[in-house]
């Protein structure tokens, strides 16, 4: 018996060449039109390159961060390997969400990079932290509840719950979940 006449059938070399330039110019054209160079530097402007980021962007430039901290110092990982992962993590996710339209308005932080902000604000501000953790652990009278809600600075509701770390401490965001760029 012999194989199917199809089996046999290569792919053209040229056809082959077509797909492949047209998957680069795509991706090229895609990476231009979204001005992906952009997110290659540590400038804070390339945040605002989409419009939902715009109000937190505007409301950075006014916070008292603005004047001492560019994005990637909080939403960034302070090692190189660190920053490149997370930068190219959060690139390929919100590129996928903003592509898919599939994202909450207002945007909000997922774990990861809720996790990123709290050891940035506990690395910056460590001289003040520190004494804080060591002399504050959580109240065991008063725990944190499992589902505690508060309204935060955006008159949104949070859950608190999730800001208490493996170590038994409050988590910065917390309480200053808007001192960065509080949206209103």
């Amino acid at each position: 018996m012999s194989p199917p006449e199809s089996a046999g059938r290569r792919i053209p070399f040229w056809a082959a060449a077509v797909a492949c330039g047209a998957a680069i110019g795509l991706g090229g054209f895609t990476f231009h039109y979204a001005d992906g160079t952009s997110y290659l530097s540590s400038k804070s402007e390339s945040c605002a390159n989409c419009h939902v980021m715009q109000g937190h962007y505007d409301a950075w430039v006014k916070s008292s961060h603005g004047r001492f901290a560019v994005c990637n110092d909080c939403h960034a990982p302070d090692d190189f390997v660190g920053k490149w992962y997370c930068k190219s993590r959060n690139g390929f996710f919100h590129s996928l969400a903003f592509t898919t339209q599939r994202f909450d308005e207002p945007i909000r932080i997922v774990d990861y990079n809720r996790g990123v902000v709290e050891a940035n604000c506990r690395r910056c501000h460590a001289d003040f932290v520190h004494p804080i953790d060591l002399a504050t652990p959580i109240d065991r009278a008063h725990p944190v509840d499992p589902g505690s809600t508060s309204i935060s600075e955006t008159g949104d509701r949070e859950d608190f719950s999730a800001d208490v770390t493996d170590s038994e401490t409050v988590g910065c965001i917390r309480c200053h979940g808007g001192v960065g760029h509080p949206v209103r």
